[in-house]
């Protein structure tokens, strides 16, 4: 059984707090996965809340180029906006894919038998998957699971996924079979594990700015819940699950507008298959700080 712990207290020390529970030392170079949020989006993570954590890992801010239009699509905008919301203020960025992707080996993979990772990936010893846990218009919900794998794929990579290994068009994105796609996420989620080392990464999930929308839209859905708290665990499969059963649990009345974003993207499926494949438990015990 894994343990997640938790916090509801949402504060820059409470998440270098709930960081330093987990009891682990991340070693050498040590990446920070976050979204940096499209323009226009004010819900993705500030950074004033993840600033004294980041530094205390003395960590470098990695994202990768999106898909789709917008102002995070190349390397010249996506520098542009990380500077315009702040991160180049408080620790190093990186563009992970500015020099292309590279191939990381996925092994019983549901679908996928490579993924493509942005190259700068092989530049880190260690990593902190730090996700804002929200809603998706095409995952249902974003946590651990889904910044690890659509987050850290180039481009061209996160087309690979959503299309199964099936194409590299970005108009077949919408045409894909979903729970392939969901899938195929998990699939990414193995071979990163696999490449990093699984006692290299580290999951914490911000529940703040419950919005069914992702910090991808420019023009996102208003916050539907009252903020849940931060998660922290060593199981990304596990921390996802919490955070959903904790959205479940709630009695806030904006409980089920959440969940129907979730179910009607079958977004459980997810945890679902990467639990499938081995590398985390959909069981857990809750430590609450």
């Amino acid at each position: 059984m894994s343990i997640v712990y938790m916090t509801r207290e949402i504060t820059p020390e409470s998440l270098v707090r709930i960081y330093r529970a987990l009891g682990v030392s991340l070693p050498g170079s040590a990446a920070v996965k976050i979204s940096t949020g499209e323009p226009g989006g004010r819900n993705f993570l500030q950074p004033e809340l993840i600033r004294n954590l980041v530094q205390e890992l003395k960590g470098t801010i990695v994202e990768c180029n999106t898909a789709y239009e917008g102002k995070r699509n190349t390397s010249k905008a996506h520098w542009e906006t990380m500077r315009d919301h702040g991160f180049t203020a408080i620790a190093p960025c990186d563009i992970l894919d500015e020099e292309g992707h590279m191939p990381l080996p996925v092994t019983g993979g549901h679908h996928l038998t490579e993924n493509y990772v942005g190259s700068h990936l092989q530049n880190y010893d260690s990593m902190l998957m730090l996700s804002h846990f929200k809603g998706h218009a095409m995952g249902g919900f974003g946590g651990a699971l889904k910044n690890m794998s659509i987050g850290l794929a180039s481009s061209y990579g996160k087309i690979w996924i959503h299309s199964s290994g099936t194409s590299t068009r970005f108009e077949d994105v919408f045409t894909a079979d979903h729970d392939s796609f969901l899938e195929s996420m998990a699939d990414a989620d193995r071979s990163v594990m696999d490449y990093m080392g699984r006692e290299n990464i580290v999951y914490i999930n911000v529940a703040n700015r419950l919005s069914v929308d992702c910090d991808c839209c420019a023009v996102a859905e208003d916050p539907c819940m009252k903020d849940i708290g931060i998660l922290a665990s060593l199981d990304p499969v596990a921390i996802d699950q919490a955070c959903i059963d904790l959205v479940m649990q709630s009695n806030d009345p904006g409980r089920e507008h959440f969940m129907e974003r979730v179910n009607s993207r079958n977004g459980i499926h997810t945890i679902e298959a990467a639990a499938e494949l081995g590398f985390g438990s959909r069981t857990y015990d809750l430590t609450e700080l």
